[in-house]
């Protein structure tokens, strides 16, 4: 679905309005201090991507004390802790009035890159026609670095606020988040005691052969991992019995494999197609309508074809990731088992689900172990948060469609949702589509560009959000 642009027209959009002076109300009040704001933000995202924080093993402790290096200069007291050796995790605390506080989050760890593909030394931060090249620039060291510079902003300048303000790099997202944000939660409530909103990854701008578009971030499919434990006999694998562990786990699994889940439109998912559509090209009628859409199974498997993470919006999903049995040959195992990464609805209840998967499989000596789930949850729109992100993205790109978003994975946002604190995916860049492959991928890069005017505009969001006054 993705068409795409030139580099042009894409660096016309990012620097046509130029960099605009803030009001003399505003976090910055000169354009000497958005000036230094956007030169530090070039600088600190070269030095940032420099930090191999490949997970595993993360190593995010060397991000930690760097963070801790420039929070000291500019005499801000933070707080850090880890997990286990190595697995930092750091966060600070502006003190403001007494509204529920702001918590600008990020994750420090990366994928990790294979050199062999890379252009350059995806840990060098080299810049090639005005990209950055480096593991970790659109997931997720740049967003950290216009929420640092937000923060910073709003010590340098004094500014009174509503709310505390609270900057957090946490450890382990890439794998789950049991080092980082989920051990927060659990062993360091304080880290973000009174907070009433969160900014985190899952958001995106886009510009796709001239049309741009934001998406925010409220919901995701909730990741149900489970484990397919089948029991037999065991034996010599010189005389095959009718059947075995082996055997009935490839059974359970075939089950499941042809097994289609009804789709079902949720309000999050119709809200975010409808919101999409106008831009959807020949998807457009289609999208428009998706309760209807998904009615029609032929259009539904043309949908995953042409648009598998589209597709996975519209009903429950399980993907087969992991086999294990006999470690020998010749030997028949007693016991075999399977890892499936399912991904449900928001509204899903996850006992629900299992019955129904253990009602397909329909095999006593076939269990279903969950290994891990989160709550569902869907953060609201009718919040000064949300109002903000969008007021800001479309003063700055009035020709963008702005639409709530459902993502198909997951981010560190649920451990905060689960707390019932909204939580919101928002990234105030605009990533051309020849670049959006990088997330996760070869050559991962953002321009020096995007970065300067993330930063004005993550400024101008926090600042509605912490400066704004609060209506009785």
């Amino acid at each position: 679905m993705r068409l795409p642009c030139s580099r042009p027209l894409a660096a016309a959009l990012l620097f046509g309005a130029g960099c605009a002076i803030l009001p003399t109300t505003g976090l910055a009040q000169s354009a000497a201090d958005l000036q230094r704001l956007q030169d530090e933000a070039v600088q600190r995202a070269k030095e940032y991507l420099r930090i191999n924080t490949a997970n595993p093993p993360g190593n995010e402790a060397a991000s930690m004390r760097w963070f801790a290096r420039i929070l000291q200069q500019e005499g801000i007291p933070f707080d850090t802790a880890s997990a286990a050796p190595g697995r930092g995790n750091i966060w600070a605390r502006l003190k403001g009035g007494s509204e529920p506080a702001l918590v600008l989050l990020h994750h420090m760890d990366v994928v990790p890159a294979d050199p062999r593909y890379w252009e350059v030394d995806p840990y060098a931060a080299e810049v090639r026609n005005g990209d950055i090249y480096g593991r970790g620039a659109l997931d997720t060291k740049m967003l950290g670095i216009v929420h640092f510079q937000a923060f910073i902003a709003l010590h340098r300048l004094k500014v009174p606020l509503n709310r505390d303000v609270i900057f957090m790099a946490t450890a382990d997202e890439e794998a789950g988040g049991a080092f980082g944000a989920g051990w927060i939660v659990k062993n360091h409530p304080e880290a973000f005691r009174g907070a009433g909103f969160v900014l985190n990854e899952g958001g995106s701008g886009s510009i796709d052969n001239g049309r741009l578009s934001f998406g925010i971030e409220v919901t995701q499919k909730v990741p149900l991992w489970l484990r397919l434990v089948a029991t037999g006999n065991p034996g010599h694998g010189s005389s095959p019995q009718v059947s075995t562990s082996v055997t009935k786990l490839v059974r359970a699994l075939e089950r499941l494999r042809t097994y289609e889940f009804p789709p079902r439109i949720v309000p999050a998912v119709d809200a975010y197609f409808k919101g999409i559509a106008p831009n959807a090209g020949p998807w457009q009628a289609a999208f428009s309508d998706m309760t209807r859409t998904v009615q029609d199974r032929n259009v539904l498997l043309r949908l995953q074809a042409e648009a598998p993470g589209a597709a996975a919006l519209t009903r429950n999903t399980c993907s087969i990731t992991m086999l294990e049995a006999s470690n020998k040959v010749n030997v028949v195992p007693p016991e075999a088992s399977a890892q499936i990464d399912c991904r449900t609805l928001p509204d899903q209840d996850h006992a629900a689900f299992i019955a129904e998967l253990a009602a397909v499989i329909n095999d006593p000596d076939v269990r279903i172990e969950k290994t891990l789930g989160f709550t569902p949850a869907v953060s609201p729109q009718d919040n000064l948060a949300y109002q903000a992100m969008v007021e800001v993205t479309r003063k700055h790109h009035p020709q963008a469609s702005i639409i709530p978003s459902v993502s198909t994975g997951f981010t560190d946002s649920h451990f905060f949702r689960d707390l019932g604190i909204p939580s919101y995916g928002y990234a105030p860049f605009l990533i051309p589509s020849n670049q959006a492959g990088g997330l996760h991928g070869n050559n991962e890069r953002m321009s020096e560009a995007n970065v300067r005017r993330g930063t004005q505009i993550m400024l101008e969001v926090v600042q509605r959000i912490v400066q704004r006054p609060v209506t009785p």
